[in-house]
């Protein structure tokens, strides 16, 4: 007769079977063991740093800013060296982050390229995003001092002809495989899964502030108005330069501005074109000229998307590392624009991005006094101070 197993030995039997079988079989697998000899950083970063042009296509950044980051992030993200195994140098988790960002390769396909697991690959992208933004976003995304304010709104002036604009404002969806047990907020009107970046941006296609994770499902003016930066510009302590003529030959003083798409409210510091078919010529001019100096965010947004071309498909990781990814590459923006300026990585312009506009929103006009100054924007942009020789030519 066979041997007859009570309750408990038939539980620690399975448990020893199921232990048994979580064994690893090795405790690196083979295709890894080679990293120091086969590895992408080990084979390529060094020939790479003698070309500055291909560096910079690889990375999206020169070799100097390259070192510039790891000097200020090293610390921060270096590991320690146990009996076992040597830790991973922070240059080459440094690599490894910029070149899943700057590819838009998934993890697997880093696996057989730089010889990394895939959870060591997620932890180091998670690791180093995570750096960047605590040692770089309080400098590169700082709240304009009143000078800083000042020169923003001259900038803006000088290359969109729209005087007193302090930034302009926008949200974008950026795509990803839903997240776990999220349901369908982030089920945005275009029928795909998304959360929100919102940001106001300079005429440099610099980010001045953003805001990142926002259900796909809302609406842009309601992000915006739930956002910290909202709350200060409504409570006046964004040390935003008090309303001043237009033109010395004005009389009325108007304040500094955000402009907006359809989507945001009229409000004393927010402006968005004038709705309808039935529009004036003064009204259409100023919606003209309003949209020659949005586009800077639309255009920060496509600059953003084609240098780090993450973005070029959905996130397929979890909201925490999405928001960190999103987060460094916006910081990583700002950064190589200062110390690099505008360049083409490949030349490589894409017809579809991750990006896509968010829906317009049936939101409440302003009252009467945001009212009349857009009016007198309007006005301005038709009188002899403030027109542009060509501008009656596209209205």
């Amino acid at each position: 007769m066979g041997h007859a197993f009570n309750r408990q030995q038939l539980l620690a039997i399975l448990l020893y079977v199921r232990r048994q079988r979580r064994k690893k079989s090795c405790w690196i697998h083979p295709l890894l063991r080679n990293r120091c000899l086969a590895g992408t950083f080990y084979v390529s970063h060094e020939m790479l740093v003698q070309d500055e042009r291909k560096f910079y296509v690889y990375y999206r950044m020169t070799p100097a800013t390259f070192n510039y980051i790891l000097e200020h992030i090293k610390e921060a993200i270096a590991g320690q060296d146990t009996n076992f195994r040597c830790c991973i140098p922070p240059a080459e988790m440094l690599s490894v982050t910029l070149r899943y960002m700057a590819s838009g390769n998934s993890f697997t396909d880093l696996f057989y390229t730089y010889k990394m697991g895939i959870a060591t690959i997620s932890n180091i992208v998670d690791t180093v995003c995570c750096a960047i933004w605590e040692k770089f976003g309080k400098y590169e995304l700082t709240v304009p001092t009143n000078e800083k304010w000042k020169t923003i709104a001259e900038d803006f002036e000088g290359r969109a002809h729209f005087p007193h604009c302090l930034g302009a404002v926008d949200g974008k969806h950026i795509r990803i495989e839903n997240f776990p047990n999220s349901g369908s907020m982030n089920l945005n009107y275009k029928g795909y899964f998304s959360i929100v970046l919102m940001a106001v941006v300079d005429s440099n296609y610099k980010f001045i502030f953003v805001d990142i994770g926002s259900y796909g499902k809302d609406c842009d003016s309601a992000i915006f108005q739930r956002t910290q930066f909202y709350k200060l510009l409504s409570e006046g302590r964004l040390q935003i330069p008090p309303p001043s003529l237009l033109h010395p030959n004005q009389s009325v003083r108007t304040p500094y501005v955000l402009v907006g798409d359809e989507a945001f409210q009229l409000t004393h510091n927010i402006l968005r074109p004038y709705s309808g078919n039935q529009l004036t010529i003064q009204q259409r001019v100023f919606n003209y000229r309003l949209i020659r100096a949005r586009r800077y965010v639309e255009c920060a947004f496509g600059i953003l998307a084609n240098k780090w071309r993450i973005f070029h498909r959905p996130l397929n990781v979890s909201k925490k590392l999405g928001k960190n990814i999103v987060k460094a590459c916006v910081v990583l923006h700002n950064l190589v624009r200062d110390r690099d300026g505008y360049r083409s990585a490949d030349g490589y312009v894409a017809t579809e991005t991750a990006f896509v506009d968010l829906p317009d929103s049936n939101v409440v006009q302003g009252g009467r006094t945001a009212n009349d100054i857009r009016n007198n924007f309007a006005e301005y942009f038709t009188s002899p101070e403030g027109s542009l020789p060509w501008q009656m030519s596209k209205i």
